[in-house]
């Protein structure tokens, strides 16, 4: 497997099927592999084109494996960064705690832009679902 990030917080690995092998560790480990599965499973619920797919979980490990999205996106523009993590939140109400260039990746076979690393993440209500009622 070829390592991609071997840090204090997290091992991620690209086998030789493409699939992206994250162990998430460190603090609070639990919670960010918890947050992170949730989070992918509610933007595939949502219909988002442009993240990783979960693939496997392993709880008891803090580990999941998920699909690959492409390359690192170095010279993708702060105005597109904000589009793309703004889009996250308008469209699928998942708000990206840390919206920076590390966490874009750019997917030639899918020709888009894709958000990765939502270990840091918050869920909010779906904004496609139906609205609210109000009373008068």
């Amino acid at each position: 497997m070829k390592e991609l990030k071997d840090g204090i917080r997290a091992e991620v690995r690209l086998d030789w099927m493409n699939r992206v092998h994250k162990r998430l560790r460190g603090t609070d480990a639990d919670k960010r592999y918890a947050t992170e599965v949730e989070v992918l499973k509610v933007l595939e619920e949502r219909g988002c084109p442009n993240v990783p797919r979960l693939l496997e979980e392993h709880p008891e490990e803090y580990y999941f494996v998920s699909t690959s999205c492409g390359q690192p996106a170095p010279n993708i523009s702060d105005k597109k960064i904000k589009q793309l993590f703004a889009e996250l939140e308008q469209k699928y109400g998942i708000r990206h705690l840390d919206a920076e260039r590390r966490n874009v990746t750019y997917d030639p076979h899918e020709g888009r832009f894709c958000l990765i690393d939502f270990e840091l993440a918050e869920i909010l209500p779906d904004p496609s679902g139906p609205a609210e009622k109000t009373t008068l």
